[in-house]
């Protein structure tokens, strides 16, 4: 019962260093044990600083340790699916960061090769979905106290100006729509709990790197209900999702990246006036906790790829639509 699931991470990436390993390492049931990277002097000071037992010089070095069972990839999105397969070959469980691919197909090739491993777990690190706050919204929305929806709308940016960055570069999956774009096409399929039946989209692209620096979508679901959204990697740093029901709204201040060590809220409004949802808890940690559950007790993952596949049909269909 007091078993932990002993993990690997692929490269030193920033979102591991500050965010998923450390959290990790507060994972009841999760035990990082060595980290890996290009550079084997990037690996062993990241090691040093976390406190992981093990650094290695490359990816392929890390997923022939016997010892680790789990990898969590956050590796450039062009390298999702190949390092993905690659450690599923290896015997390992699967975390990877969304985007989990570069297109449907791409998606659609995992899913193939991860049935072939049909005892190891796959999922898409979309931490979200494991924020007591969406789970709270989700559940407001299902029993109508804001009635009939009508809208879910959207705006997440920031302002990157890093040229060299890996979200300034078309070649390894970069632009706002694959960055945070997912997360905002998410949002909708998460509450709502369905897919669109129709969906529009525009982008700006920039003429030096080639990348989306904004795009706009509007996904149509039966019931005439519609959610919009716009991303930007160029513009003054904000996010928060609206619900609108023809009997109120429902305000999510951070949707995606919930301060860890303060309260985030979440507002409802209605006839009766307004009600403000108070919620802290670490997303990253919640995630890593349900994957090493469904490893250690044999489940399902709480979201399968099958549905980290739908989400990248609706972003194939907002970037081709715009060509």
């Amino acid at each position: 019962m007091n078993r932990k699931v002993r993990w690997g991470i692929l490269s030193t990436a920033k979102i591991g260093r500050e965010k998923v390993i450390p959290a990790l390492q507060k994972a009841k049931n999760c035990e990082v044990i060595a980290i890996a990277s290009r550079n084997l002097d990037q690996a062993q000071k990241t090691a040093e600083l976390l406190n992981i037992p093990k650094a290695y010089a490359s990816y392929e070095a890390l997923l022939a340790d016997s010892d680790i069972e789990a990898i969590y990839n956050p590796l450039p999105n062009h390298l999702h699916v190949k390092y993905t397969i690659k450690a599923l070959e290896a015997d390992k469980h699967v975390l990877c960061e969304k985007p989990i691919a570069l297109s449907a197909d791409e998606a659609q090739n995992l899913i193939n090769a991860a049935a072939e491993h049909p005892t190891l777990k796959v999922m898409e690190a979309f931490m979200y979905k494991f924020h007591p706050q969406w789970h709270q919204v989700k559940e407001l929305v299902k029993e109508g106290s804001i009635g009939k929806i009508k809208h879910l709308q959207t705006f997440f940016s920031y302002n990157n100006t890093d040229m060299n960055n890996i979200r300034n570069i078309a070649e390894v999956g970069g632009g706002a729509l694959m960055d945070i774009g997912c997360y905002c096409i998410s949002f909708s399929r998460f509450i709502l709990g369905k897919e669109p039946i129709a969906v529009k989209g525009e982008q700006t692209i920039d003429p030096i790197s080639k990348t989306d620096i904004l795009s706009s979508g509007i996904l149509t679901f039966d019931e005439q209900i519609t959610a919009s959204f716009t991303c930007s990697t160029k513009l003054f740093p904000y996010q928060k999702t609206f619900i609108f029901g023809d009997k109120g709204r429902i305000e999510i201040d951070y949707p995606c990246n919930a301060p860890l060590d303060e309260d985030t809220k979440v507002s409802v409004f209605t006839e009766k006036g307004e009600q403000t949802l108070l919620f802290k808890a670490n997303q990253y940690t919640l995630q890593g906790e349900a994957f090493a559950d469904a490893i250690l007790n044999k489940n399902l993952v709480p979201f399968s790829l099958e549905d980290a596949f739908l989400n990248m049909k609706v972003i194939d269909e907002i970037a081709n639509k715009t060509l």
